[in-house]
């Protein structure tokens, strides 16, 4: 009877009941994410009269957020820059009209954006021409290195983090340790970063030559997920390593826009995408690898404001709590 006792007592019990959120946490995240993907204001420059802009914005569940564009060089610099996620270019001397997509940076997303404009075109009796601006790389089927290669770099940092914690207690001693704990990941994160891009880069042929972008992007990666998973243990002891994994897998993931990008997804997994380290990881790689670079501000902004407040966290947190109960040795 004792040792039923110990096996249900109330922390133990708390801790079962937590995994089982987490686990129908991300069934219903995974599934509720990729169940129905549904485009929802894919932005769309168009070198059309107004009229048709706003057509094309009056369609049913505003699949599609059209804006006025001079010409055809413009609309393509703005799917080349990221501002626009495809481009529509009507030929008013022909039956024949051009979408321009850029299926690097999704490939549903630019299907869904030629099934839409497929739908208009039929109706009015013309036809569409689709032109991919920059296809996936060979190497890289249907552009998900990138996401993948975000997935292995964040959990590497959990992880290593999370090791720490179990061999050397969650919660560091003193301030210095939770500084040096930091600092270890330094490092590893380094180490993880460039050996990540030598496997995308340079054995896989997967993303072909970025080499010193993916490294520091990877290193970047493990780095904030792993001051978050410190501060997170902190805080909250070893009961922060099942928040790490509620933020950066049950959350985290299916809002990144891998399989599918943010246009498609459900309104919540839509609208924090972008400000998880998940979305703007992958983000970042898709833009330093297919697209110069261009549109790397916000998700660098994000995985730095991650990164900053994982490491601020952690020396508060150790401070207040060392200050309130003490340091061991």
């Amino acid at each position: 009877m004792r040792d039923l006792w110990d096996a249900v007592q109330p922390r133990t019990l708390l801790l079962m009941l937590g995994v089982l959120a987490l686990q129908l946490g991300f069934i219903l995240s995974y599934v509720g994410a990729f169940h129905g993907p549904d485009p929802h204001r894919i932005t769309l420059a168009t070198v059309a009269p107004q009229a048709t802009v706003d057509q094309l914005n009056a369609i049913e569940g505003t699949p599609l957020e059209a804006h006025l564009v001079a010409d055809e060089a413009q609309a393509r610099a703005q799917v080349l820059d990221r501002s626009a996620d495809a481009a529509f270019v009507p030929d008013p001397q022909g039956g024949t009209d051009t979408l321009l997509v850029a299926s690097a940076a999704g490939p549903s997303l630019a299907t869904a954006t030629q099934q839409v404009l497929s739908g208009v075109e039929a109706q009015q009796g013309r036809n569409l021409t689709t032109e991919d601006l920059v296809p996936p790389q060979q190497g890289d089927a249907r552009a998900l290195s990138g996401f993948y290669a975000m997935i292995g770099w964040l959990v590497g940092g959990y992880l290593a983090a999370a090791a720490l914690g179990v061999a050397k207690g969650a919660r560091p001693a003193t301030l210095r340790r939770a500084a040096i704990r930091l600092g270890a990941m330094v490092p590893y994160s380094v180490i993880s970063g460039v050996l990540g891009a030598l496997i995308l880069d340079q054995w896989l042929g997967a993303l072909t030559g970025h080499f010193g972008s993916l490294w520091w992007l990877g290193a970047a990666l493990v780095f904030v997920a792993a001051s978050v998973t410190v501060a997170l243990q902190v805080l909250f002891g070893i009961i922060g390593i099942g928040f790490t994994v509620l933020i950066f897998v049950v959350l985290g993931n299916p809002s990144a826009g891998g399989a599918f990008q943010g246009p498609l997804l459900p309104e919540f997994w839509r609208n924090i995408g972008g400000y998880l380290p998940n979305g703007a990881g992958t983000e970042a790689i898709r833009n330093a690898t297919y697209f110069d670079g261009n549109a790397m501000n916000g998700p660098l902004l994000v995985l730095l404001v991650w990164g900053l407040g994982g490491l601020v966290l952690t020396l508060i947190g150790s401070a207040v709590r060392i200050r309130l109960h003490g340091s061991s040795t």
